[in-house]
């Protein structure tokens, strides 16, 4: 790891057993993310003058993330497999107490000016994140969670590694906030997880979902994508709400959002100045969250998976030929048509056909994947130093054609975290439509 100095690794357990032994059946939901990596998010934080001494910062965060843990104790478990006589394999998470990995790292001579003022993502901030390479499945023997504290010379960075079948993107950021509540002191989070799963998402079906042993036993971790660049586009929420406008103008509708204005205004780009075949099917793929959707819906602080996927597929001379306002309402009918009854028959579907996803097949057809949401709440956790300057994400689940979003520091605009081939992201920086609606943030 280049000019990274590891200066400790330790686990950290929860406070209290009370929820030991304890099992948690995972669903189908999580169970479709088994064979991919963790989600990596970090934040970077201005290193304030007054701050504690190393030793008492590390083990201050230590004793906030092992009180923390009391409310998240499944992710100081591990996952653990039953196998059946029929050939297949379940698995759950023991709440072992087993503990999350804190490793304690410098980055010597690293400023933030170096994270933050470069135009492409430094590949040094894939170092700031522990267990890279890790698949979700291998927490068999591996922690569910692992954090890392890496100093700058002028900055923290806090980056954190969750396994993806233990969690989505919603509990990913109830739990960072949460540890900066505890760590400033407070005796109780603002939004205490619901751990209970199993019955909130299935109802009376009784679990455990069986997967073929083969999927487990023939995988492989090979998927290795060509060589990407990654850069952070910002829009500002003005710059949004022109696409917005003009998205709905163009489809005669009103019912297209931001964010579907801003994901079609990507997808056209990308598939401009990437070198695909004209009439070729290309898809965009989307999480649709079931936290609201479902009935009764989920409590908003459920902890674990609560996402399906979503699939557009147009072929590439139809996002060409036609404007942005066409692509936008292809994305919105596909997002609306996921009513009740479509997400009941989508979850039935995939407790018959539990198949996990694959880094290659995601990867595959020249696609464009979308992750993270602009309503996480990414700039809320303060450690007591301020709130964060930045995000960033590691290196997990990243492939030619990978969006990840994030909220951005403003009220109502946003951040597009964009990893592909250097050509493409060449072309999009030379394609005047595509940056006439990015806004260049001065350093």
């Amino acid at each position: 790891m280049e000019n990274i100095r590891l200066l400790s690794t330790s686990m950290v357990q929860a406070t209290t057993d009370k929820v030991k032994d304890v099992r948690i059946e995972l669903t189908q939901c999580d169970l479709k993310l088994l064979l991919v990596g963790a989600i990596q998010k970090g934040l970077l934080f201005i290193k304030p003058k007054s701050l504690e001494d190393q030793n008492s910062l590390i083990h201050h965060l230590k004793t906030s993330l092992s009180r923390t843990l009391d409310f998240f104790n499944p992710l100081a478990g591990r996952l653990a497999t039953v196998e059946h006589d029929d050939n297949t394999v379940s698995f759950f998470i023991d709440c072992n107490n087993a503990g999350a990995q804190f490793v304690h790292a410098a980055a010597d001579g690293v400023t933030m000016a170096d994270i933050l003022h470069p135009v492409y993502v430094p590949p040094i901030v894939h170092s700031f994140f522990p267990l890279n390479g890790v698949l979700n499945y291998e927490a068999v023997s591996k922690p569910l969670l692992a954090v890392q504290v890496t100093e700058l010379a002028d900055g923290i960075f806090v980056g954190c590694t969750m396994n993806h079948a233990a969690v989505d993107g919603t509990s990913f950021w109830n739990f960072f906030n949460s540890w900066s509540e505890i760590h400033r002191g407070l005796d109780q989070i603002s939004n205490t997880p619901v751990l209970e799963r199993w019955s909130l998402l299935n109802g009376s079906i009784s679990p455990p979902i069986r997967l073929p042993l083969s999927i487990i036993n023939n995988c492989s971790d090979a998927f290795i994508p060509s060589p990407l660049q990654e850069r952070v586009f910002h829009f500002t929420k003005g710059k949004i709400a022109m696409l917005k406008a003009k998205a709905n103008a163009e489809a005669a509708s009103t019912s297209i959002s931001s964010l579907q204005s801003l994901l079609a205004h990507i997808w056209r780009a990308t598939t401009r100045t990437r070198l695909v075949e004209h009439d070729k099917e290309t898809d965009l793929l989307l999480l649709i969250g079931l936290r609201t959707r479902l009935q009764p819906p989920l409590p908003g602080s459920y902890c674990g998976n609560a996402v399906v996927t979503g699939i557009v597929t147009l072929r590439t001379g139809e996002i060409l030929e036609h404007g942005l306002g066409f692509v936008a309402l292809e994305i919105n009918k596909v997002v609306s048509s996921y009513t009740k009854n479509k997400l009941k028959d989508a979850l039935e579907s995939s407790l018959k056909n539990p198949g996990p996803l694959t880094m290659a097949g995601i990867a595959c057809n020249k696609s464009l994947a979308i992750s993270s949401s602009p309503r996480h709440n990414v700039y809320g956790p303060d450690f007591g130093w301020g709130r964060a300057v930045a995000v960033r994400s590691g290196s997990a689940n990243k492939f030619d054609g990978k969006v990840t979003l994030f909220p951005g520091m403003e009220e109502g605009s946003m951040d597009i975290e964009l990893s592909v081939l250097p050509e493409t992201l060449k072309a999009l920086e030379n394609d005047l439509e595509f940056m006439d609606a990015v806004t260049i943030i001065s350093s």
